[in-house]
């Protein structure tokens, strides 16, 4: 019999080369499974909620792992893994739940939010975690533009490669929030499913409309083109978060 640990990781991505493992052993999830042979005694398989690319960084990733029996407490196991990882990686919470819980199977939607200095001078402490864009945006253009990616659309123009093709390209944005604090834009955006390089890839559009590099109509044809990979224009890694996973 196991135990099944679910955990809310908070990470800055910038060190990591993302979320899922990779053979050179730097990503978020190898630095998880690394910590948790340490304490446990025996590999374990740490399951993430999605795979977050690499200098994305996460409020609140949710992920699980199968754990003996007689395993610690939640309160000593958040101690004992935060006192071996990296400093830019921490488990903000985990309690013990059903077996019947998948961290990815079970989700039903996520919230991210990207986020843009507009100011002509970048902030040091900023650096690394916005999209230095030292250019007016037209603000009020930016939230109209991004309302039209409210409701259920094929998403193919939005989307990368990640070398496999995808079952559907079919997603449902439930909201676009856009707001404005001096000089730092923030996007969220709330959705049963986001694409690879997605959520980039439609800031990236929207900025540049914001910047008059191109209209509105080139945008919202664009959505309603289902061409795959057609946008080629994804705003950097650094200014992007997973605020959220969202479960019944």
């Amino acid at each position: 019999m196991s135990r099944r640990l679910k955990l809310i990781v908070a990470y800055n991505g910038a060190p990591f080369a993302g979320w899922q493992s990779q053979s050179h052993r730097n990503a978020i999830q190898d630095h998880l499974e690394r910590v948790f042979e340490r304490v446990a005694g025996e590999r374990v398989r740490v399951h993430g909620a999605g795979r977050t690319d690499a200098g994305v960084h996460a409020f609140a990733q949710c992920a699980h792992v199968a754990l003996a029996q007689d395993s610690l407490s939640t309160a000593r196991w958040r101690k004992a893994l935060n006192a071996l990882l990296p400093p830019a990686i921490r488990v903000l919470h985990c309690r013990y739940v059903s077996q019947n819980f998948h961290a990815r199977l079970s989700a039903k939607g996520k919230i991210y939010r990207y986020r843009i200095w507009s100011g002509s001078v970048l902030p040091p402490f900023e650096y690394g975690r916005v999209w230095h864009v030292p250019r007016p945006l037209d603000f009020d253009l930016l939230k109209k533009v991004a309302k039209r990616f409210v409701g259920t659309h094929d998403f193919a123009a939005f989307a990368a490669n990640r070398g496999k093709p995808e079952k559907s390209t079919v997603r449902t944005i439930y909201s676009v929030a856009v707001r404005r604090c001096g000089s730092c834009v923030m996007i969220d955006f709330d959705g049963d499913g986001f694409l690879y390089k997605m959520v980039r890839l439609i800031v990236g559009s929207l900025v540049r409309c914001a910047l008059g590099k191109s209209r509105f109509e080139d945008v919202t044809d664009l959505l309603a083109s289902t061409r795959a990979g057609h946008a080629r224009f994804a705003a950097p890694a650094e200014g992007l978060f997973l605020v959220r996973v969202r479960y019944d």
